[in-house]
């Protein structure tokens, strides 16, 4: 059994009424579907994170050393990097995970701001989300690389979420995700939502780079999501991390599943903590 927890994809619901802020509206009963098609046994547990207060001792209580709160920068959600950064600073639970889309800012712009979000704010990652652009484009797209290479340089993860809630699944292409990796063997490239329904796409993606990393956070609980174990309990050992996908599922609940997996032993720390220490370069 895992010792320690590092959540790869936290979100508070006050933080935007997409994450289900508001009662009442279309947003928050969409975040209650999706907790009940995921497998939440309590698919309203989100209200509890009113406030920072609220949601990191949510964090603590269900045994998470920390939680990765990632920014997004869409046409439709943006918290801007300085949001981010207010919201983690001082809670040594929270990580911040900036964003930026090259869309909106223009590349020499987008550029700037992830070398802003690192060095300034202390971001452990840049998210993309290109598939949720625009236009939309998939994540090899010649746009995005000047913020790949600038990851890369910097020494940080670059994220691109991607998953069936994407406007086209044309644009959840995990072979995009190999150009990527190949073209930049350096940069560590975390694949959140495990780009399902594309499974065993992306996992032969991962096993031909290991710079590839996945985290299925909350697609690990749905039809086809065993692959995702048995790649790590195969030869993908480092390449598969824990996320929550919090507030679309509860945090204890989600470590207490991902337990009852069937992660071999000496796959379980890695997953559940070790993976994500060492692509975010966190101090023990």
């Amino acid at each position: 059994m895992a010792k320690q927890v590092i959540d790869m994809r936290s979100r508070p619901a006050f933080l935007h009424d997409f994450y289900g802020k508001t009662p009442g509206t279309k947003e928050y009963e969409v975040v209650k579907w999706l907790n009940g098609r995921v497998g939440s046994k309590e698919p309203e547990h989100f209200t509890r994170s009113k406030d920072i207060a609220s949601f990191v001792q949510e964090i603590k209580a269900s045994g998470i050393s920390a939680s990765v709160v990632v920014g997004r920068d869409t046409p439709s959600i943006k918290h801007s990097n300085d949001e981010i950064n207010t919201l983690v600073k001082g809670h040594a639970e929270l990580v911040g995970m900036g964003s930026v889309d090259p869309h909106r800012l223009g590349i020499k712009a987008a550029v700037q701001e992830v070398e802003r979000a690192v060095k300034k704010l202390g971001m452990k990652g840049i998210n993309v989300e290109p598939g949720f652009g625009s236009p939309p484009r998939n994540c090899d797209d010649p746009m995005l690389f000047p913020i790949y290479e600038a990851c890369e340089g910097l020494g940080v993860p670059v994220s691109i979420m991607s998953g069936p809630t994407a406007p086209s699944l044309e644009m959840v292409n995990p072979a995009a995700v190999g150009h990527v990796a190949r073209a930049f063997p350096n940069l560590s490239i975390i694949c959140y939502h495990g780009f399902y329904p594309y499974v065993n796409e992306i996992i032969g993606v991962a096993l031909r780079y290991e710079n590839v990393v996945i985290v299925p956070d909350m697609y690990i609980f749905v039809p086809g999501g065993s692959l995702y174990v048995e790649a790590a309990n195969g030869c993908m050992k480092n390449q598969i991390l824990f996320g929550s996908s919090y507030p679309f599922r509860p945090m204890k609940q989600s470590i207490d599943d991902y337990r009852a997996l069937g992660f071999k032993d000496d796959v379980i720390d890695s997953v559940m903590f070790g993976n994500a220490e060492r692509v975010l370069k966190l101090a023990a």
